[in-house]
């Protein structure tokens, strides 16, 4: 894809990730990459695992129950291991008392994230 230009900044974006690159005055800086994924999660599981893909979202089962928020906290954590990121790096965007969730990631792209994640 071609850098768009917008007055003394030109901005290149790449395909279904958040990476931006901006150019300014001929330095280039990189913003910082990070990405959504939609989780269906299922809590009071036998064990934490990546149970595959449910359409777009990934279905994860979590040993925590869901009460106080723990499978929320198990659920982050497993998925940091999973993605080998710290565990600060995951948040839960949105769907606190859901079972569909919006889990953010820093420091890794939709396209690294579907290639860190196990072929289930």
């Amino acid at each position: 894809m071609p850098p768009v230009v917008v007055g003394s900044v030109s901005f290149v974006t790449t395909l279904r990730s958040s990476v931006l690159i901006r150019a300014i005055r001929g330095k280039t800086a990189a913003v910082e990459k990070s990405c959504t994924l939609a989780v269906k999660a299922v809590p009071n599981a036998p064990r934490n695992a990546v149970a595959g893909w449910l359409g777009d979202a990934l279905k994860v089962k979590v040993h925590a129950p869901a009460l106080d928020g723990r499978a929320n906290d198990a659920l982050c954590a497993f998925l940091a291991e999973t993605l080998g990121v710290p565990r600060r790096a995951v948040t839960l965007a949105h769907g606190d008392k859901s079972r569909q969730k919006l889990v953010a990631i820093a420091g890794l792209t939709a396209v690294e994230v579907r290639m860190r994640l196990p072929a289930a």
